[in-house]
């Protein structure tokens, strides 16, 4: 199986990374740091994370212990929903090259199609708990994300948690300079995405799957919730190749030539997670685990429901 993923650049992507939604303060560089000395390349970050500071941190210790150079890595930010508008944009992706302490992002994604309102509060609301939002346009911010490639601060852009409508909007914008390459969503085998992989596959698109193990650490999870990483099938393929849950979950996506960036902070498990390219799951299994779909989510962003571009009202 190749370790990487071509973008419309041309460029490569390693088809595993490491993500760091969630990882603490404190504890995220030396994940950063373990995880390089492990043979990740590929980090996933985003200014709403709050820990780029430290993510960066654990880059540059590596840099300058000679162990990586910048250009074997590749990592990936996000635009938070509050800098959608145009004159915002530039200011957002240089305040994260600043606390990653980097001169470029490989990849730049518009973390959610909904713009919200603008200011410091991550996330503006009302008296009732839902998002306040702006009245930007996804085309809008589209030509903003494009500028920073034409300035060099990025690589390439794309987007997250956008559904195949939006991407659509963005593919027929008249007079478009680059595309969306890549669309990082939701995906594990409880929603397995089939739909919007086939359409943004179809489209030189990339995917990267995130929350691939079920996000057993998100802060609303309820106790009734299922679990990915304990359920008997998923046990029982795992045991069939003398791996873990959290292995197959992540080879899963990875024969789907779709990017997975599972998130530890864990040292044992960073290193678990990395040891994904030594079996291989057969059809059978495959067609198994894509059978135990339920459109189950993990980030459903309730609290935009309303919002004039939440994505996940749309079949895919």
């Amino acid at each position: 199986m190749a370790k990487y993923v071509e973008l419309c650049t041309k460029a490569k992507m390693p088809i595993l990374g490491l993500g760091t939604w969630k990882s603490p303060p404190g504890k995220v560089a030396d994940a950063v740091k373990k995880a390089i000395d492990v043979g990740y390349r590929h980090f996933d970050c985003a200014y709403v994370y709050q820990n780029e500071d430290e993510v960066g941190n654990g880059i540059q210790a590596k840099i300058k212990a000679g162990v990586v150079k910048r250009e074997d890595l590749f990592v990936v930010s996000k635009l938070w929903c509050t800098f959608h508008e145009k004159r915002l944009v530039k200011g957002a992706c240089k305040a994260t090259l600043s606390a990653l302490k980097l001169e470029y992002l490989d990849l730049y994604l518009i973390h959610w199609p909904v713009g919200f309102k603008a200011g410091d509060d991550l996330f503006p609301s009302d008296d009732k708990g839902m998002i306040i939002p702006s009245n930007t346009s996804i085309l809008d911010t589209w030509e903003a994300m494009e500028e920073l490639v034409d300035a060099g601060l990025v690589k390439a852009i794309g987007v997250s948690n956008f559904n195949h409508e939006q991407l659509e909007k963005i593919l027929n914008k008249p007079g478009l300079k680059h595309k969306p390459a890549n669309n990082q969503i939701e995906c594990h085998p409880y929603l397995t995405q089939e739909k919007l992989i086939n359409y943004c596959q179809s489209k030189g698109i990339t995917v990267t799957a995130y929350s691939p193990l079920g996000s057993p650490d998100r802060p609303w999870a309820k106790p009734e919730d299922p679990s990915l990483l304990d359920d008997p099938k998923i046990k029982e393929i795992a045991a069939k190749h003398n791996k873990t849950a959290a292995q197959v979950l992540i080879r899963f996506h990875i024969q789907r030539n779709v990017i997975v960036i599972p998130k530890s902070v864990t040292p044992a498990r960073i290193e678990e997670n990395f040891k994904v390219f030594d079996f291989e799951l057969t059809k059978q299994e495959m067609e198994t685990i894509l059978g135990f779909n339920r459109n189950w989510r993990v980030c459903a962003l309730s609290t935009c429901i309303n919002h004039k571009d939440y994505p996940f009202k749309a079949e895919y």
